[in-house]
């Protein structure tokens, strides 16, 4: 179920299905419908708590998933299975875990983008609709307060209180205007864990922009229909790299959010909402 810090007014359950041998954590609403398979990047789940309703309540069935060894999720990631691919095989287990066969509509945000766009271009998933809210498209990624821990060094002098020191001023940062210490606290949560927090720099570790710049020729050719929601303030991942998108990949649309960070769900949920519902329902 949803933690006590989670926002409680909400349908949204939080439960587990074992894939790999650990109890993989995902939060959805229980209900008949289409899926949405909702992706997160360097945070977790809780980024896409404030849409769930809004998209339960539009026919569709909302699963977000905390990735291996990250949220609430068991295991724990290292360099090699920390990677994009890696992470796309393992979403490709999670859903078959779930039952949930093609076609299905992924929503990825962050690297989440990346592990969705993976999930497009490659065999595994059959995807018929992708979106991308603040997501890391071409070489915009990884930005220097994750590229930093590409460095072996850096991550074993890096103190847990460093970590949670920067991830506090990181969400700080994404949540924009919608940042209160309620909510800061809840995005923090899962790192007070070692493990997160070493699952956390392995996928700091392993980004790399190769995965999505070898991704664009075949989003190029590919026909399903793209939507782009994008918090106009993003610090990390400037609307620009979106607007570039939407000009260049066939079959996007951009939705542009005004006085809104990286992280736009918590600052205007009603109106991602349903941009995600109508692209995925029409």
């Amino acid at each position: 179920m949803i933690t006590v810090n989670e926002i409680a007014a909400t349908t949204a359950v939080r439960t587990t299905v074992e894939v790999d041998g650990d109890l993989a954590s995902y939060l959805t609403v229980e209900r008949d419908g289409p899926v949405v398979l909702l992706l997160h990047g360097t945070y977790w789940s809780r980024v896409w708590l404030p849409v769930l309703d809004g998209l339960a309540q539009a026919g569709l069935r909302p699963v977000a998933v905390d990735l291996r060894g990250l949220g609430f999720s068991g295991g724990e990631l290292d360099l090699e299975t920390a990677t994009v691919p890696a992470l796309a095989e393992w979403v490709g287990r999670f859903a078959s875990a779930l039952e949930i066969s093609g076609p299905v509509a992924v929503a990825g945000h962050d690297i989440g983008g990346a592990i969705a766009q993976h999930l497009l271009v490659h065999d595994g998933l059959e995807v018929d609709r992708l979106a991308l809210v603040n997501s890391v498209t071409y070489d915009s990624w990884p930005v220097p307060g994750v590229a930093r821990f590409r460095d072996p060094n850096i991550v074993a002098a890096t103190t847990a209180e460093e970590v949670l020191s920067a991830r506090r001023r990181a969400v700080t940062m994404a949540l924009a205007g919608a940042a209160t210490q309620q909510r800061i606290d809840d995005y923090l949560e899962p790192w007070a864990e070692a493990r997160v927090r070493r699952s956390w720099m392995n996928l700091a570790g392993a980004a790399d922009s190769r995965y999505t710049m070898d991704l664009v020729p075949a989003l190029r050719r590919s026909p399903v229909p793209k939507l782009l929601i994008w918090g106009e303030d993003d610090e990390f991942q400037k609307v620009e790299y979106a607007e570039r998108f939407s000009s260049e990949i066939p079959h996007t649309t951009l939705v542009r959010i005004p006085d809104a960070g990286h992280i736009p769900t918590e600052n205007a949920p009603d109106r991602i909402a349903r941009a995600l519902a109508d692209f995925i329902t029409r």
